[in-house]
């Protein structure tokens, strides 16, 4: 369904999907009063009741991935990297070196060429760029 269009993706969520997640809060809700009121099943279907709304929401709105695995592809790289700076030799190079990866991909992710964004933003840094403006070197900003 990822290819399809967001009236595609809500016709089938309806004929398919909408039957299924109304049996599941309804199975939900007869079996909260069956179980101790303090368990963790408990605890979960009742955030899982109080939160339908939410829930229910990809069954009108098309736009609405069901899952977050683009997400998770998209972030896994500063992960990683945040990761590997724990080898870094000391804890003052680990943070530094997860700062600069994360600001990196960041620039990656905002269609910015990592290596132009951080020449400018050093040389910036270099020319005395004021600390009051340091939001404006981030790479979402580069090129303004």
């Amino acid at each position: 369904m990822r290819c399809q269009s967001p009236e595609a993706r809500v016709a089938a969520r309806q004929e398919i999907s909408a039957a299924i997640v109304r049996d599941l809060f309804t199975l939900w809700q007869a079996t909260l009063p069956r179980v101790s009121g303090k368990s963790k099943l408990a605890e979960a279907l009742r955030y899982a009741i109080s939160r339908r709304n939410i829930f229910e929401r990809f069954l009108t709105d098309g736009r609405i991935e069901l899952d977050s695995n683009i997400v998770e592809r998209a972030i896994r790289p500063q992960a990683i990297t945040r990761k590997n700076s724990l080898f870094a030799g000391s804890d003052g190079g680990g943070r530094t070196w997860a700062t600069i990866a994360t600001l990196l991909q960041t620039a990656k992710m905002n269609a910015v060429d990592p290596q132009a964004w951080l020449t400018q933003t050093l040389e910036r840094l270099a020319n005395g760029w004021p600390s009051s403006e340091i939001d404006a070197l981030m790479p979402w900003n580069y090129g303004a």
